[in-house]
């Protein structure tokens, strides 16, 4: 058994998901991450009821003359009230039974029941034939190791990081699926990082898991700000992750009742048609061709010129544009083409937006850093207060470039992340070019500040790479002290080649072929 308190966090969380992987046997990784994640959800909030329970059966303190087995006192202490037979201590003396996927829906049903809020986002899928009921009171066994709910868990976030790193996993083995309902955490780092949401109504229309949300309360509490100063909304079309946006936002404590789920999407049923929001964050998806956009050619939302229908781009982009407040600012990822595409009238709405003073910043990000798709991806960030207003200086006739396509690391030999430094040097970058005491300059091969006349001589393309130049490089290079690493570098990549086909050759070795 995995036991948290002997383990280091990051350690812990691998080697959790590793044991828990190990129990889905044939199970899709799309179904069996409601399962698990359902568990922990369920693990959660009976251990932040029992705490409580006890302290009120003591009846000490602030707690004196309390009943432990009424409702109200769990409310007014925003704890989930957990019915007897659905809470982990009953469930887990019960996990080896052959019943215990039937306890489990019920223990799901009893909880919807008695907290109005969760009602229809817990998973009721544990009774299903195809989940092997021992390989569930294994998985029971597991999750009933750690202490999730209880206030030395919370003060260390072992719920958030166990949470977030198993729908990372998730995603990955679900591949293209998967990211539909993940954005990679540094991504969304910094995204955040860059907008800074410290008060006002924060808008994801295409929330998938609400990550972005997530990342915005965690954003306050570390710089000392208030939570109740914040108001989320979203939007998502997916029923199943948006029953895990909810679950995600309900185990940290977040209000999500404004974060709504329709199956028609956020183009045809705006869900929030008079949102005016301060902060605009979110992930569309790329290029998306289904957005029904021959339904919409005279929708008011497309001020800027009428998107094409086969292409969402510039759809998402005046959708955000839209819900801003006065002051708003936005702050999303689109896929590259759209800084440069002349297509079905693209370039024309990007004309637009560039001379209505909306576009503050372009990022060129690298590439692996998204687990669902190989398409390039750029961050934009739009806003309505470039004039001088509230400590920033005037830009308006304006645009930062950063071209951060040489930050990151790869984890894998799939997928690229962000450091925590690669992520200071780009926010810090953006806000000392916007502060109005800021210390900006340009550095070729990373950033450039350029004014609207040089974007207007080239034809209103976005890329960064077309106005940061190139990095200028130190003339250092001794061929006798490189040679032997390359060298090296060069061995690898053979040894890397030929362990790539002998594992090709083996796998062809078990094909059953016959002609």
């Amino acid at each position: 058994m995995v036991k948290n308190n002997s383990t280091k966090p990051e350690k812990f969380e691998a080697q959790l998901f590793k044991a828990a992987d190990k129990l889905r046997k044939n199970i899709d990784a799309a179904e069996y991450k409601h399962i698990v994640l359902g568990l922990i959800f369920l693990k959660y909030i009976s251990d932040s009821f029992e705490e409580l329970h006890a302290k009120l059966k003591e009846c000490k303190g602030k707690y004196e003359g309390a009943d432990p087995e009424d409702q109200d006192e769990y409310k007014a202490e925003n704890v989930f009230w957990v019915p007897q037979n659905a809470r982990w201590s009953y469930l887990h003396s019960r996990a080896k039974l052959p019943t215990i996927g039937k306890d489990l829906d019920e223990a799901m049903e009893k909880i919807e029941k008695d907290n109005p809020t969760l009602k229809g986002i817990l998973p009721k899928v544990y009774a299903k034939p195809n989940l092997d009921k021992s390989s569930l009171g294994g998985l029971i066994d597991l999750i009933g190791n750690i202490a999730l709910g209880t206030e030395v868990a919370k003060s260390k976030d072992i719920l958030g990081k166990v949470y977030e790193y198993f729908l990372g996993e998730f995603a990955l083995a679900e591949g293209k699926k998967g990211g539909q309902f993940y954005t990679p955490k540094s991504i969304v780092k910094l995204l955040v990082n860059m907008l800074e949401p410290y008060k006002g109504r924060v808008f994801d229309p295409a929330c998938g898991s609400g990550g972005m949300f997530v990342m915005s309360e965690k954003f306050v509490k570390e710089h000392q700000g208030r939570i109740d100063d914040i108001s989320i909304y979203g939007q998502e079309s997916n029923q199943t992750t948006w029953k895990l946006c909810r679950m995600n936002l309900a185990i940290r404590g977040i209000d999500g009742s404004q974060v709504k789920w329709n199956n028609e999407g956020s183009f045809l049923k705006n869900l929030h048609p008079d949102l005016k929001a301060d902060f605009v964050i979110a992930n569309p998806p790329f290029n998306d061709s289904d957005w029904s956009g021959e339904l919409l050619q005279n929708d008011g939302r497309w001020e800027y010129g009428t998107p094409p229908t086969r292409n969402a781009n510039f759809a998402w982009v005046q959708h955000f544009v839209y819900h801003l407040a006065p002051k708003g600012v936005a702050g999303f990822v689109l896929a590259k083409g759209a800084l440069t595409s002349k297509s079905s009238g693209e370039d024309v709405i990007r004309k637009n937006l560039i001379e209505a003073g909306l576009v503050d910043c372009i990022v060129n990000l690298p590439p692996k850093l998204f687990l669902n798709t190989q398409i390039p991806a750029s961050l934009w960030f739009l806003s309505n207060k470039r004039h001088g207003f509230n400590g920033d200086r005037k830009r308006d006739d304006e645009i930062l470039f950063i071209d951060a396509r040489n930050l990151g690391h790869l984890i894998n030999r799939r997928t690229r992340e962000f450091s925590d430094e690669d992520i200071a040097k780009v926010a810090s970058t953006y806000h000392e070019w916007r502060n109005k005491d800021g210390k900006y300059e340009d550095e070729p091969g990373f950033c450039a500040s350029v004014n609207l006349e040089k974007v207007r001589e080239l034809d209103y393309v976005l890329s960064p790479g077309r106005y940061v130049g190139l990095a200028e490089v130190e003339d250092d290079f001794v061929f006798s002290e490189r040679f032997p690493e390359l060298q090296k570098e060069f061995e690898n990549q053979l040894k890397e080649e030929a362990e790539l086909n002998k594992r090709i050759l083996e796998n062809l070795s078990k094909i059953d072929y016959k002609e």
